[in-house]
């Protein structure tokens, strides 16, 4: 039985149906086009990197890397990351301090040693002075050869009185006679001065009493103290004084003229020069 033959397509058929051959052409490749945009979007960074490290290897295999690699143009990536030398890695210590750095370090405490065991050198006066020199305000030399010359000064705080402190409130703090005592320029900047001199290390601020308790008399006498009180209501005054630490002390010796005709002498000498 003879099987009965479909009918041929002759080359006319087939260029008639091109356009539609072309279109499903087309159509397929955009599909496969949007695909691979796609999968690229999602994995190029992970596929790169798998590539360029040769990590995870296994898992993509050899054929898909080097497919990829002809992809993005690496196939000699190997060859050339090969030939460039590795950049040094910093090395740091357990305190995070750089290997260099901490060489500079050891180096400069290494002179300081060996500057201390020199007998015969002197040092004239701490490398720290002449820094804190330009720290300073006029106002605040003026409080410390103050307190240099006539020693700690009184200062209170002023709280709320509450049965046996409990819920007592801070009223003000540190109020002294400092500023008119030294003869600032500026009074209402002694607070901020004398911040700025604990700052330095130069005084402190100490909860014990000055040894004259006559000083405090006078200073709760003071208006601005009486208005603090008054605040307070029912006020109570805790006695405190400021002071020049050790540090302080041997800055206003090295630094500041002390005696009165020293500073005068000093003073007119300087005087022509500024003008």
């Amino acid at each position: 039985m003879a099987v009965e033959e479909g009918p041929r397509r002759t080359d006319g058929d087939l260029l008639s149906s091109a356009p539609a051959l072309v279109r499903l052409a087309a159509t397929a490749y955009l599909h496969a086009l949007g695909w691979s945009v796609t999968v690229s979007v999602r994995t190029v960074n992970g596929a790169l990197r798998l590539v360029l490290t040769g990590q995870g290897a296994d898992a993509l295999g050899h054929e898909v890397r080097e497919q990829l690699k002809r992809l993005v143009g690496v196939t000699d990536i190997e060859a050339r990351l090969g030939r460039m030398p590795e950049p040094p890695s910093p090395q740091s210590n357990d305190n995070g301090v750089h290997v260099d750095q901490l060489a500079v370090l050891k180096e400069r405490g290494a002179e300081l040693l060996a500057r201390s065991a020199e007998v015969d050198g002197e040092e004239p006066a701490h490398p720290a002075y002449e820094l804190i020199l330009t720290s300073l305000a006029p106002d605040e030399a003026r409080i410390l050869r103050l307190m240099c010359v006539e020693g700690a000064r009184a200062a209170v705080d002023v709280r709320t009185w509450r049965p046996l402190d409990v819920g007592s409130e801070l009223v003000e703090q540190g109020l002294s006679m400092i500023g008119r005592e030294a003869g600032t320029r500026y009074h209402d900047r002694v607070p901020a001065y004398l911040d700025n001199l604990h700052r330095l290390g130069l005084i402190w601020f100490s909860r014990d009493p000055v040894d004259d308790l006559s000083a405090y008399q006078v200073l709760e006498a003071q208006p601005e103290i009486q208005k603090a009180m008054t605040r307070a209501g029912r006020a109570r005054m805790i006695r405190r004084s400021v002071q020049l630490t050790a540090f302080g002390l041997d800055f206003c010796k090295t630094c500041l003229p002390l005696d009165t005709a020293g500073f005068l002498a000093l003073r007119d000498e300087i005087a022509p020069e500024r003008a």
